[in-house]
């Protein structure tokens, strides 16, 4: 089921350069915690609107789905399913730190516990925790350039987070690929407080989309079942959109 830190992540794949960092820029002159702050905030648009094609393949089935999605900063978010017909409706809503699903099939608005925000996000390898993202990486990471060279023929850095020990972070280690020319992301690590990868991010089919430079494709595989992965495919994009009055409201989950 949609969730808080999901919904956020939906936000930030959708959001993947807004601002004025496509133009050129000497970021060689940025320390390590500047450069990711600076992908960490071209990650969020001040507002935008997209539709998501997502498709989870487990051992057992595969799913799709098509999505809406509506942002303003990182406060706001509402995603909504518009496809496949069983599902057409279910939506969530995140507004600050509080989220709620609607369910047509039972006319039901729910609000998501805490203690549900690890769990699986519509049976793919999001977690609910995941789409909140309320997560600032400069604020929540000590942040240290790990690797920079060329990896496949592309200037990178390799970024290495930490989190801070008080910081509301799930994730004991973060290592982050990112292509010097332009900021964009190419992949994302995620270990557990044990030091074992659980999951790794990729992003690829870098194109120009509402007006910007965006990874079109991002994907998630799980470690434990690499056979299986959650891949979201951009099919539209817009930036800096007008938001309709109520957008993000609870009456606006049941439209």
């Amino acid at each position: 089921m949609f969730s808080h830190k999901n919904i956020d992540l939906l936000v930030l794949l959708m959001t993947l350069s807004s601002g004025p960092l496509q133009a050129q820029q000497d970021f060689t002159q940025l320390t390590a915690a500047e450069i990711v702050d600076q992908v960490d905030r071209m990650l969020r648009g001040d507002s935008s609107r997209g539709a998501i094609q997502m498709t989870v393949q487990t051992r057992r089935w595969k799913r799709d789905m098509t999505l809406e999605i509506w942002s303003e900063g990182t406060e706001k978010a509402l995603v909504r399913v518009l496809k496949p017909k069983k599902e057409e409706g279910v939506a969530s809503l995140k507004v600050n730190s509080d989220m709620w699903n609607y369910l047509p099939k039972i006319n039901r608005t729910i609000r998501v516990p805490a203690s549900m925000m690890m769990a699986s996000w519509m049976g793919s390898h999001f977690t609910n925790d995941d789409l909140v993202k309320d997560t600032r990486l400069i604020r929540d990471y000590d942040i240290e350039i790990s690797y920079q060279g060329e990896r496949e023929g592309l200037p990178v850095w390799e970024f290495t987070l930490t989190p801070f020990p008080d910081a509301p972070v799930v994730w004991g280690e973060i290592r982050y690929q990112v292509r010097k020319q332009d900021l964009m992301p190419t992949w994302a690590a995620y270990y557990g407080e044990d030091g074992e990868l659980k999951r790794t991010m990729t992003f690829t089919r870098y194109r120009q989309m509402g007006g910007r430079l965006v990874p079109t494709r991002s994907r998630m595989v799980p470690e434990d079942e690499p056979e299986e992965f959650t891949e979201m495919i951009y099919l539209d994009l817009e930036f800096d959109v007008p938001i309709p009055k109520g957008t993000f409201s609870l009456a606006s989950l049941r439209r």
